[in-house]
């Protein structure tokens, strides 16, 4: 970190695991104050001592999301402890894999409070504070299953549309009041993360992550440039690209090509552990998974196609010059 750059204040959900402690480091990385915001207290305590390791200062905030009251609780507690907050990520996640007849109206309603309902109490909570500073970011972590579901995933799917529907009308309003809080989402891939261990299932194999997989470090690196950044949205992997892209140009066949690959695809050819009988939907399980999840060997560590979107600007350049020098090539060959 600069000398002369102050920290920030960030406000991390599902901080514990996956995407939210990889996310945890980067800010950590830039000397960051991190409030770590999960329900499973071993986990948030492996979260600590790695923000501690890369620089930054750590707080421990055990949370459930899904309770607006207690989200609230937890943002005092944040800016009496740490000062104002500059950054909320919005990322806590559950789910349950399994045909949606198989999933109970408990169940289901479960997951898209922690999924849904999260994102709005935390927005709620984030916007209470930052609209009187008329400052901060909000990134919202997305899906592109925001815009294609797909089958399996029911709960999520729907929890991930909803968010994108609740993030367009928020920022037609602060647009509407001239506000300066700036409000972005991410839009992800599959990635390698332990919600595939912990992640409530009703299949008869283990779960996976429909391919191509990335480590969890690159949506990490997304959420962090957008906090920075005052983009609209912003698409990790080139997954992203073409699940967004099929579903307003090709619904049908995309719909048609899911049907028939993706049940198997989601699917390893082993038996799921016994931990993902119950997963993590109604309690949090004890221990500490890290970021990783059990497909390493299968996971991009780097996504081109996020390269693309991070330096659109000079790569555009960089392609409207070798137009224009073609262009005049051939004019001199005349």
């Amino acid at each position: 970190m600069a000398k002369d750059k102050q920290p920030k204040v960030v406000v991390i959900t599902g901080a514990g695991a996956g995407i939210g402690r990889a996310t945890a480091r980067c800010f950590g990385a830039d000397g960051d104050k991190i409030a770590l915001l999960a329900r499973g207290e071993e986990e948030l305590e492996g979260a600590a001592a790695e923000i501690e390791a890369a620089g930054g200062t750590a707080l421990i905030v055990p949370t459930d999301i899904s309770d607006p009251d207690a989200v609230e609780e937890a943002a005092d507690e944040v800016e009496r402890k740490l000062g104002p907050i500059d950054v909320w990520v919005s990322n806590a996640m559950t789910t349950i894999f399994g045909f949606f007849d198989d999933i109970e109206p408990d169940e289901f309603r479960r997951a898209t409070d922690v999924t849904y309902h999260g994102a709005v109490w935390s927005v709620r909570s984030a916007l209470r504070r930052m609209k009187s500073r008329d400052r901060g970011t909000i990134v919202l972590v997305g899906s592109a299953m925001a815009y294609q579901g797909i089958p399996l995933q029911s709960p999520y799917c729907g929890a991930k549309h909803a968010i994108k529907g609740f993030f367009d009308s928020v920022r037609c309003e602060l647009r509407n009041e001239g506000s300066k809080v700036h409000l972005t989402m991410v839009q992800l891939p599959g990635h390698n993360t332990p919600q595939f261990n912990h992640g409530r299932s009703k299949m008869p194999h283990h779960p996976q992550p429909v391919a191509p997989v990335y480590q969890p470090e690159v949506a990490a690196r997304a959420i962090h440039f957008a906090a920075g950044h005052r983009r609209r949205q912003i698409y990790v992997g080139v997954p992203t690209y073409y699940t967004v892209l099929g579903s307003k140009f090709a619904p049908w066949p995309a719909e048609l090509y899911l049907a028939k690959t993706a049940v198997s695809g989601q699917q390893t050819e082993g038996p799921p552990d016994a931990q993902n009988r119950e997963g993590n939907l109604m309690d949090p399980p004890p221990g500490d998974p890290g970021a990783h999840g059990p497909f390493d060997e299968k996971a991009h560590d780097r996504s081109v196609a996020w390269f693309a979107t991070r330096h659109r600007w000079a790569l555009g350049g960089a392609a409207l010059a070798g137009a224009l020098g073609a262009g005049l090539a051939g004019r001199l060959r005349r």
